[in-house]
């Protein structure tokens, strides 16, 4: 089948969020749409509108118009099975002691290697990008530097990838949640399939938002690999999770956006432990001080 994308973007969240919800309204109807922040600090916004039907190019032009965006750019995209072609073009990554690979590389897992089989999904994370190498590789040092933490988060987990490595290396049972239930549903799948069931727990929250996650706290390391602006208002909140000592893996930011994130968590008195830049992404360690 193929789809049809329109995409277009404007100043201001409200206003983007405003045209996605007229578009809604369109004939042929599209069958989702997208509000999506352009990281450069603009505070511009794309919208993007997905069609089975060709879309109406005049009835786009004008609600454009109508919100002061830029004109809809519209594209017929090729029926293409992305999952499998994800598959296909993935190979494994290793990250230390982590190695993170497909079902059609199990054969390729090093002797002594952590091993956490991610299939491609409709979800984040599947270990390939810079964003959650680098969490990994933070882990990866913590554990080789002897620390040992107890009570753990994966915050924003999309497939659990996080999560997964922790409970691999670490005792006791890991928390992890997102706000997608796609995300938490892929979670819970690849928890099976590595067979991590009864150590890894996921529920679907925003931030600390569920009972679960509040009752379980505070905690001694906490993952959040997801975008800068949603970092940036979980500073405080991750402050009073944390437990006195407690560390978080923060990702999903891009070099130029890091000290913005940093000073957010130093006014939120979890400082900057280390930083880490893999390509365009950046990955910290932040830290609540010790009582005493």
């Amino acid at each position: 089948m193929a789809t049809w994308t329109a995409l277009t973007h404007l100043q201001g969240r409200e206003a983007a969020e405003a045209l996605a919800e007229d578009c809604e309204d369109l004939t042929p109807e599209p069958v989702g749409s997208g509000v999506f922040e352009i990281e450069d600090g603009s505070d511009r916004w794309e919208v993007g509108v997905y069609f089975t039907e060709a879309p109406d190019e005049i009835a786009l032009a004008l609600l454009a118009a109508a919100h002061g965006a830029q004109p809809f750019a519209i594209s017929e995209l090729p029926e293409v099975d992305w999952v499998a072609h994800v598959r296909r073009e993935l190979s494994p990554v290793e990250a230390g002691r982590f190695f993170v690979h497909g079902a059609h590389d199990a054969d390729k897992v090093p002797e002594g290697a952590e091993a956490l089989c991610i299939e491609a999904a409709m979800a984040f994370g599947t270990g390939h990008h810079n964003t959650t190498r680098g969490c990994l590789l933070a882990l990866d040092r913590m554990i080789s530097d002897g620390e040992m933490p107890h009570r753990i988060a994966d915050i924003g987990c999309g497939t659990a990838v996080l999560a997964m490595a922790a409970a691999k290396v670490l005792p006791g049972v890991i928390l992890a949640s997102d706000i997608d239930p796609v995300a938490v549903e892929t979670a819970q799948a690849n928890v099976i399939a590595n067979g991590l069931e009864g150590r890894v727990e996921c529920v679907m929250a925003e931030g600390f938002g569920h009972p679960l996650l509040h009752d379980a706290g505070p905690y001694d390391l906490v993952f959040a690999n997801i975008l800068k602006q949603p970092l940036i208002e979980l500073a405080p909140d991750m402050a009073r999770h944390l437990a006195p000592g407690g560390k978080a893996i923060l990702s999903g930011i891009l070099v130029e956006q890091a000290d913005a994130v940093a000073r957010a968590y130093a006014e939120a008195e979890v400082p900057v432990l280390r930083r880490d830049d893999l390509g365009e992404w950046t990955t910290l360690v932040v830290g609540k001080p010790a009582e005493g």
